[in-house]
């Protein structure tokens, strides 16, 4: 591509939006991406055991917004699908997130309905007004024994981080059911993109306008590219300003790592995903994912899930000092006017698929209105 418009630093959601829309305009783009693949942490590919299988974990579409229900429907046939996990817990195993199944079975109760459950809630919360670290936040919500039998040790494995640690806001974002409802989402909308993700983003950039360089870290190349008008960043922020703020105080991230197995036999767990809220067990999940898309096969592929500390970044841990030290990256961004920080990583903030798309799909109106009001002006 002799000419560059847009230069865009990651083929995953972020990317692939801000991509495809500027190439819609006419804009000539490229994409540079670290990984010898498209579609970020939504990769997905068919096994050796012909199963579709997502290779950075399970990722399970659903929103409320029409919009982005509206663009992810140009790309991609969708099918139904509602997301149902369990948890194995003190020997049982039960509902996930916790609903009245979950607490009727741990706790030999006979809740009869929604007005039950409240009532067995008001009696074992700790009312906390405005919590400002994350046990606060599930102390206010659930009490003293849901915390201690269920997320005091499941999110110690997940963020290496006690939950006093965390922000109150990430852990109010915990799913928890007052009635009866076992699926994981509540969203009108619960899909999944029919072929997989992948195919959902070749769809995405099949532009003539668009150019994907695969296998290329921005910066060892970053020299080579100089003449665009907008670049679109979605890697660490960190990364793009070299660490400058990491001296002393390194901004964290957390990192995942996951273990596939071939099981011979059809089935080697109930459920999409059974979670491992204890500390019997190292890993926090198991996903088999032939129950997406009701897939067939003689074997099954099941995928352990660790949290470990080093490692590609998947998640920003929301602390009060990692805030501090993202505040100083976030001022840095500001002073930029033709670089643009966009996603999960670049933004060290968490986003569901469809936040992430309708974010991207927002920072490309905002700044093609913008221009088009300068050029009017």
């Amino acid at each position: 591509m002799k000419h560059i418009d847009i230069l865009i630093i990651g083929a995953g959601i972020s990317g692939a939006v801000l991509a495809e829309r500027y190439a819609t305009i006419g804009k000539k783009v490229l994409v540079i991406e670290k990984r010898n693949h498209i579609g970020g942490n939504c990769y997905d590919y068919i096994d050796e055991n012909g199963i579709l299988v997502s290779k950075y974990g399970a990722h399970l579409f659903h929103t409320n917004d029409e919009a982005v229900w509206r663009y992810v429907n140009r790309f991609a046939d969708w099918y139904t699908y509602e997301h149902k996990e369990v948890a194995r817990i003190n020997n049982h195993t039960v509902p996930f997130p916790i609903n009245i199944n979950s607490i009727n079975k741990l706790f030999d109760l006979d809740l009869k309905d929604e007005t039950d459950m409240k009532i067995w809630l008001s009696q074992n919360r700790t009312p906390i007004v405005n919590p400002s670290n994350g046990e606060e936040a599930i102390l206010n919500r659930t009490g003293t024994v849901l915390y201690a039998n269920i997320f005091k040790d499941y999110i110690k494995k997940q963020w290496n981080k006690n939950p006093a640690e965390l922000d109150a806001g990430l852990l109010d974002m915990i799913p928890f059911k007052t009635n009866f409802d076992d699926r994981y989402f509540s969203e009108q909308c619960q899909t999944l993109p029919d072929g997989g993700y992948t195919q959902l983003f070749e769809n995405m950039l099949d532009h003539p306008n668009i150019e994907v360089l695969l296998d290329t870290d921005f910066f060892d190349v970053k020299d080579q590219y100089k003449n665009y008008e907008k670049m679109f960043y979605t890697g660490p922020i960190d990364r793009y300003f070299d660490f400058k703020h990491s001296l002393t105080d390194t901004l964290e991230y957390r990192s995942l790592k996951f273990v596939n197995e071939t099981i011979e036999a059809p089935y080697f767990q109930e459920n999409a995903v059974v979670n491992y809220p204890g500390t019997d067990v190292d890993f926090t999940r198991i996903t088999e994912y032939k129950y997406f898309g009701n897939q067939k096969s003689d074997k099954t592929t099941i995928v352990k899930e660790f949290t470990v500390q080093e490692g590609e970044p998947y998640y920003p841990v929301p602390t009060a000092k990692n805030n501090e030290i993202y505040s100083r990256y976030k001022e840095d961004a500001a002073q930029l006017t033709d670089v643009h920080f966009v996603g999960r990583l670049a933004n060290y903030k968490y986003f569901s698929m469809d936040q992430a798309f309708k974010n991207a799909l927002d920072l490309f109106e905002e700044l093609e209105n913008k221009t088009l009001l300068q050029t009017a002006v």
